[in-house]
């Protein structure tokens, strides 16, 4: 039987974005303004499945996801199928577990892995489909600047920034 991906748009404060969902939780969490290079995008990358337009029943999803993306600091207990290599995985649980408000360096990542090069941290981070839900935002170079972001450098700003200012008050 061919697995069904549902996916609906929404838009945030930080852009439009787009959830895809399986059975057993959500797959892909991205901002893109370009939708159909995006739905291509997610064809692409699940290519046994059937994916399936339906705003309707992932509303209420889809509000849950604004309002995390207006605030990052609020917990988000929605359900997650985490797709990747046994290690990418391990590495998005670890980022699961850095506090909002909190950042931490590829080196340090590295180093809870048992491996001094972060290169492959940094790969895994890169890979990550799952925004925000998956926090690869609180990821930050050793000397504290911010380095790339999948999803652009200034949503990697404004998120660190709302999370700051939660996490003073």
């Amino acid at each position: 039987m061919r697995e069904t991906i549902r996916f609906a748009w929404g838009t945030s404060s930080l852009g439009d974005f787009v959830v895809a969902v399986s059975d057993s939780g959500i797959v892909a969490l991205e901002f893109s303004a370009m939708r159909t290079a995006m739905e291509d995008a997610l064809r692409a990358r699940f290519p046994d499945a059937a994916l399936d337009h339906r705003p309707q029943e992932l509303a209420g999803m889809i509000d849950i996801l604004a309002g995390a993306i207006d605030d990052p600091a609020r917990p988000c207990d929605l359900p997650l199928d985490l797709r990747g290599t046994p290690y990418e995985v391990q590495v998005w649980r670890m980022l699961q577990g850095i506090p909002a408000g909190q950042t931490t360096n590829y080196g340090t990542l590295a180093a809870q892995l048992g491996s001094r090069d972060p290169r492959e941290v940094t790969a895994a981070i890169a890979s990550n489909p799952i925004a925000l839900i998956v926090p690869c935002h609180r990821v930050i170079k050793k000397d504290g600047s911010i380095s790339g972001y999948r999803w652009g450098v200034r949503r990697k700003q404004a998120l660190l920034a709302r999370e700051r200012r939660v996490a003073a008050e």
